[in-house]
């Protein structure tokens, strides 16, 4: 077993009544997407049947045909695919279409599912469904957690099979766009966007095309100052926006269909057009205008706030920032500008609500950013299945337009008929064998984008979907391991933070329990916990932030009674002795969950040691390395914080545990 090839190592299976599909391929396009598509049914055929796939002289001689028919209504990238008399054709409208298509056959095949009879037509829910790296050009990744980055090292860009390989991986789950470089742009990364790198980024390009791919680059606003030697990046300056136009001009010249760029402004410490008294919509729409003759996009993230709080200020609150920003210019950006927001209004906590910009924005094109790189919900050494977090933001209900209202009609274009949205994911791979460190945290990047091609999706079939492609179809393997993905994003909840509160980690690193870690500091991260009680007030009363919410959400937040018990603390501030529906204390239940959250990892333990002999050696030891590391942290969360609050409180356990 291949841990580089993830869930494409296409292994030997022993039901064979597939095979048969698998001898003569047609395909009279010859595209260099549809080449890829060719390339990959026949690897396939050739490792999970051992069946070498020939070229057929015809439709009629084919096995598999690859079929374009523009009167098929499947846009660029959907497909169909029927069998029939022992024959597959896959249709699109589009080669990437055919491409996404033959992957469909070959999951199909790898989760052991017949092909005679099948029908399937599909088109992606999102259109723009893409990945952020953050690695940077030395080599290091920010928020990295599986070893160092295989597209930069030693101020170098790296272009060779693994670049191939990961083209692989993305394009199999239906992504196609990727930003390879930091939103934190510096030193040398500034360059990328200049002729320094300019062979090694066409290299890269022509693969990523290959696979249906865009490329991306973050961009640095403060560019014609660094680059060009200009006194400032003013964007309402002529010879500024003159300098961004010339730029692009050299860039799409060298790289002809180079997809546009990410940019991160005005937040933790990154230049932007506050420096110059301009709006992001002014800063955002310099750049739409110097990529539109190229057809280049600018995807504008909202991760915008005062990083100088004074923790003794109860009103300031960095929930706000967001909306603040970016509500009074709502339809002054241009139409190739996307604005990239947060799920949450905070950073990537294991527990916050949607953030407001989600509802509130109805003239501006707007994509969902999660992360999948566990900064706050592990760091891939604790097992932490995202998607059912990713499927409760997608259905949550903005209230904005009657029967298109969830975050997922915004962001696949259907409450604001429009095509420049999407879905992005902060990505949690790199060198490492096994490209994500921990085996078990590739399903977070195989369920990203499966779940952005297709929000049909259950967070159980694509549990079920990457176990099969990737430790096979033994059904107790099966059963085990889905059990364990789907109770461990509660489970980290549980033994972590409670109700939605967040942040109780060691500063910097975000790693390990440290309950006053950010109580008291610049970034606007509290938990206002004192002998009585826990929570920061955002009702009118408080900070304000939750009449940002459309209703009935704003009422629904404003009030103890009707909020969700699930963001009770992250809402209000409520005493130790408040009880909640289940008729538990505040603080009981702070207690029961932390110590069920240890009893759910000791659980997962116990399920991953009784599949010794059922998983690749490799894998096994490594998962069962990690498992060990998050049984022994989890204890550390549950003592520290529990702890925490009988200390604050003098309170004891109604179950007479140990508390220290």
């Amino acid at each position: 077993m291949s841990f580089e090839n993830a869930w494409l190592q296409y292994s030997k299976i022993c039901n064979e009544e597939n095979k048969k599909y698998f001898f003569r391929v047609y395909a009279p396009d010859k595209n260099r997407v549809t080449t890829s598509a060719i390339q990959e049914l026949a690897c396939a055929a050739l490792k999970i049947f051992d069946c070498r796939m020939q070229p057929a002289a015809d439709q009629d001689a084919a096995t598999i045909s690859l079929v374009l028919d523009q009167e098929r209504n499947l846009g660029t990238e959907g497909y169909e695919i029927t069998e029939a008399d022992g024959k597959l054709q896959i249709t699109a409208g589009a080669p990437a279409g055919l491409l996404y298509g033959s992957f469909s056959c070959i999951r199909r095949i790898q989760c052991e599912k017949p092909l005679k009879g099948f029908q399937e037509r599909k088109l992606p829910s999102a259109p723009f469904r893409m990945l952020n790296h953050w690695d940077n050009i030395d080599g290091s990744i920010e928020r990295g957690y599986s070893g160092t980055s295989f597209f930069f090292q030693d101020q170098k860009v790296l272009v060779d099979d693994r670049t191939r390989m990961y083209a692989r991986l993305a394009a199999s789950v239906g992504i196609n766009a990727v930003v390879i470089n930091n939103v934190n742009v510096k030193g040398n990364a500034t360059k990328l966007i200049d002729g320094t790198y300019g062979e090694e980024l066409r290299l890269m390009k022509e693969i990523l095309d290959d696979y249906g791919i865009s490329l991306y680059l973050s961009l640095n606003f403060a560019a014609p100052m660094e680059l060009g030697g200009m006194d400032s990046a003013d964007p309402c300056d002529p010879e500024v926006a003159g300098w961004w136009k010339e730029k692009m001009k050299e860039l799409y010249t060298r790289l002809p269909g180079f997809g546009g760029f990410l940019v991160k402004a005005d937040s933790e410490g990154r230049p932007g057009p506050f420096t110059y008294r301009r709006t992001h919509a002014e800063g955002a729409n310099v750049l739409a205008d110097a990529v539109k003759p190229y057809g280049g996009r600018i995807i504008w993230r909202c991760f915008v706030y005062n990083c100088q709080q004074d923790w003794r200020d109860k009103k300031t609150d960095r929930a706000k920032s967001g909306y603040d920003n970016f509500m009074p210019i709502d339809g002054k950006f241009r139409e190739n500008v996307i604005l990239q927001i947060k799920n949450g209004p905070m950073d990537f906590q294991v527990r916050e609500p949607v953030s407001p910009l989600f509802g509130g924005l109805k003239k501006t094109n707007q994509m969902l950013e999660v992360q999948i790189a566990q900064e706050y919900t592990g760091q891939q050494r604790h097992v932490c299945y995202l998607i059912p977090m990713f499927k409760e933001v997608l259905n949550f209900h903005t209230y904005c337009k009657e029967g298109a209202d969830t975050v997922q009609d915004i962001v696949t274009g259907k409450t604001f008929k429009t095509t420049n949205c999407g879905i992005a994911a902060v990505a949690n791979t790199g060198d490492d064998e096994n490209w994500t460190g921990h085996d078990l945290a590739a399903a977070n990047f195989f369920g990203f984008g499966r779940l952005a091609y297709d929000m049909d999706l259950t967070a159980e079939e694509i549990a079920r979907e990457w176990i099969s492609c990737t430790f096979g179809n033994d059904s107790e393997v099966q059963e085990k391991i889905e059990k364990m993905l789907l109770m461990s994003w509660p489970a980290y909840e549980k033994y972590t933070s409670p109700l939605g509160i967040g942040w109780m980690v060691n500063p910097n690193v975000h790693y390990g329990p440290n309950v006053d870690g950010y109580e008291y500091d610049r970034w606007g991260t509290y938990h206002r916990a004192d002998h009585l009680g826990i929570g920061v007030d955002r009702t009118k009363d408080g900070t304000g932030y939750a009449a940002q919410y459309l209703e009935p959400n704003a009422s629904a937040y404003e009030s103890v009674e009707t909020c969700p018990e699930e963001l009770l603390l992250f809402f209000h501030y409520i005493p130790y002795t408040y009880r909640l529906k289940s008729g538990k204390t505040l603080i009981q239940h702070i207690y029961d969950t932390h110590f069920e959250g240890v009893e759910n990892v000791d659980e997962m333990v116990k399920l991953w040691n009784s599949l010794e002999g059922k998983i690749p050696e490799k894998a096994f030891t490594r998962v069962q390395k990690r498992l060990a590391h998050q049984k022994m942290h989890s204890r550390e969360w549950r003592d520290q914080i529990n702890t925490y609050f009988y200390r604050k409180s003098m309170i004891a356990d109604e179950q007479g545990r140990t508390i220290y």
